[in-house]
Parts: C-alpha cells; sequence; structure tokens
C-alpha cells in the first residue's frame, strides 16, 4: 500500500522574524512548528536561512523544534552588513520535493516567491500562504494579484505564537 502524501512548510525564517518584530512581538518557534503541524497537518518544515558560525547555538536550538534547516553562506560587507538571501534555496527546494508532498506551506510576505506561490497554487499544490504581517507585505502576493490565493496572517494568531518569557 502507498504512503499518502504529507505537507510540507517552506520557511522564509529572515521573512517571518522581522515580519513578526516589525510588530513589536517575538515568535516563538517552538509553538510555531506545532502551530504548523496541527493547524496545516505539515510533516516537514524547512526553515532557510543565512548561516552564521556565531549562531550555531540557535541553529541547534531550531533543529530540536523539529525544523529542517537550508543555510545559504552569508555575505559580510562594510556597506550593506550581512546579506544571506535565501530566495533560490527556498524554491528550487519546494520543486525538488514536489513530488514527495500533497500540499506546500509557504511561510513569507516577500514578493520574491510570487512566482513560486503563483504556480503552487494553479497546480492544486499550495494549501496555504503564510504572511507574518498582515500590514506589511507584497503588493504581489495580494489578493488582487492572485485571485482565491489561500492566505493567513500569522499575526491573527498572535496570542497562540507569541514567545512568552519563562520565569524561574
Amino acid at each position: 500500500m502507498k504512503k499518502a502524501l504529507e505537507n510540507y512548510a517552506f520557511i522564509d525564517s529572515q521573512n517571518l522574524n522581522l515580519g513578526i518584530r516589525d510588530q513589536g512581538w517575538e515568535l516563538d518557534f517552538r509553538r510555531f512548528k506545532v502551530f504548523l503541524k496541527e493547524k496545516h497537518g505539515v510533516a516537514k518544515a524547512y526553515l532557510f536561512l543565512g548561516y552564521l558560525p556565531e549562531n550555531e547555538k540557535l541553529y541547534n536550538a531550531m533543529k530540536s523544534c523539529g525544523y529542517e534547516l537550508v543555510f545559504k553562506p552569508v555575505v559580510r560587507s562594510k556597506k550593506n552588513g550581512v546579506k544571506g538571501n535565501i530566495d533560490a534555496e527556498l524554491v528550487l527546494q519546494a520543486m525538488i520535493d514536489y513530488q514527495n508532498y500533497a500540499k506546500a506551506v509557504i511561510v513569507t510576505g516577500d514578493g520574491d516567491f510570487y512566482c513560486l506561490v503563483k504556480y503552487l497554487n494553479e497546480q492544486g499544490k499550495l494549501l496555504n500562504l503564510l504572511v507574518p504581517n498582515r500590514y506589511k507585505y507584497s503588493t504581489l502576493l495580494r489578493q488582487g494579484m492572485l485571485p482565491g490565493l489561500p492566505t493567513i496572517f500569522i499575526n491573527d494568531s498572535r496570542h497562540l505564537l507569541e514567545y512568552k518569557k519563562q520565569h524561574p
């Protein structure tokens, strides 16, 4: 008997993190992973990020939450600081795994992913687009550009996903 395909999430970590922080709160990545599994049936969640050796502790924490990390080497410059654009890696992974998942959940508000979101939606392979900030995301990803796009705003679930500092 053939195993049923499961849903995969492809997460633009920089857009997610900055989109949430712009609203004055911090995402609890452990809760977010549970949210992806319980609300969206996600079995595998890829987290795309620029690699910095000094962030190894953070990477280990993300792995322990169950994320599959996909790194891109970062470029450092005096003018722009650190740059680790992961767009191509996310699109490539979504297409490499295309036959392995039932539906994709794309987590970003970045219009650079318009072509991927549009294609997956047209093929019936997009479960949801999860946008970190309802008030600040690309015009390309709005309903007018992609009619019928299944969009969910992460800030609507702040009460479930906000990191709450533990007091001893």
